[in-house]
């Protein structure tokens, strides 16, 4: 049996895996819960993911990739390692090749760092990709014409924003501000305002369920609960989507900026392309109520989400995996 072709989207917060043949075989969270006493690992991904905020002092919940990079190297290996080993990647004869994808802007260190979790993890050969590129082919963008493409990659860690044309970035910016920032905005918010404090998973799921960028005439609310900070005991709020939408405010402004700014440096024939072809946003933070009236009433362009916004990258290996020659050039 042969190694398979694998392609790994390895987000801040969620690792997918795309095998060759296959499809996706595996989306779990970027997290491994270790012993603080022994540093033996305890649970990887979706099991460490439902110990996050409630492991005794002795056990530590963490996220190994942090702001688009890896933070912890040796445990990204072993966490890229199990994902590898659950779903039997490798091959009796032979390691599997890996395309593995990283945000744009990030060092060469960074990026060796990501190339050497992957070959140490058992792969025959490793390609690294710029992931708003792989998620541009992912949403079915077809970049190798040579007019203007623009995605916004809204991820757990960073935004990527691109421009892209005859199948390369020609200009880029990647900020950490993203999905995990979110989450820590609303705990700020909500620490501030009622004096409640809240675990990251419970700012997640107000994120899911009410998270708004955009005032609209439907006002969402949901019930969260923490530890009142005056009393020290349990208590009980009720948040409401317009409260969600000031608590996100100045980070969505940050990435509105950040996409003028990327548009202002765009050659003037490919921003006429942008004009028509308008701006494709993919990631998680596409799925942020309102988030394309927004952009669309700032932006002054066409704003469309992809139809797969969780799972363009992955999707998008697969294609370059089908084309590896393309890579390898």
């Amino acid at each position: 049996m042969l190694g398979k072709d694998i392609g790994i989207d390895l987000g801040t917060a969620n690792v997918l895996i795309y095998v060759k043949g296959q499809g996706i075989v595996l989306n779990e969270p970027s997290v491994v819960a270790i012993d603080n006493n022994t540093k033996n690992i305890l649970a990887v991904g979706e099991e460490a993911h439902e110990m996050l905020g409630r492991t005794p002092g002795k056990v530590s919940s963490i996220r190994p990739l942090k702001d688009g990079v890896i933070a912890d190297f040796d445990l990204t290996r072993e966490m890229l390692n199990y994902f590898i080993k659950k779903i039997k990647a490798k091959g009796v004869f032979s390691k599997p090749r890996i395309l593995i994808c990283c945000p744009s802007n990030i060092t060469e260190v960074e990026r060796n760092a990501i190339r050497e979790a992957a070959e140490a993890s058992g792969a025959r050969k490793v390609y690294v990709e710029e992931e708003p590129k792989v998620a541009a082919i992912g949403a079915g963008l077809d970049i190798s014409k040579p007019s203007a493409s623009m995605v916004i990659d809204i991820g757990g860690g960073t935004t990527d924003i691109a421009v892209l044309s005859l199948g390369d970035i020609v200009t880029s910016k990647s900020i950490r501000v993203a999905g995990d920032l979110f989450d820590q905005e609303i705990i700020k918010y909500v620490k501030e305002k009622y004096k409640l404090l809240i675990g990251e998973r419970t700012a997640e799921e107000v994120k899911i369920n009410i998270g708004t960028v955009y005032s609209s005439d439907k006002k969402d609310k949901m019930e969260i609960k923490g530890r009142d900070l005056t009393t020290g005991l349990p208590n009980s709020i009720t948040l409401t989507s317009k409260e969600v939408e000031e608590a996100l405010k100045e980070s969505i402004n940050k990435i509105i900026s950040a996409t003028k700014s990327v548009l202002e440096e765009t050659m003037p024939e490919l921003s006429a392309d942008i004009v028509n072809n308008g701006i494709v946003v993919t990631g998680g933070g596409a799925l942020l109520k309102g988030i394309t009236k927004l952009l669309h009433e700032e932006l002054k362009v066409p704003i469309t989400i992809a139809e797969s916004p969780l799972t363009c990258v992955a999707e998008g290996t697969s294609i370059m995996l089908e084309n590896i020659k393309i890579i390898e050039r």
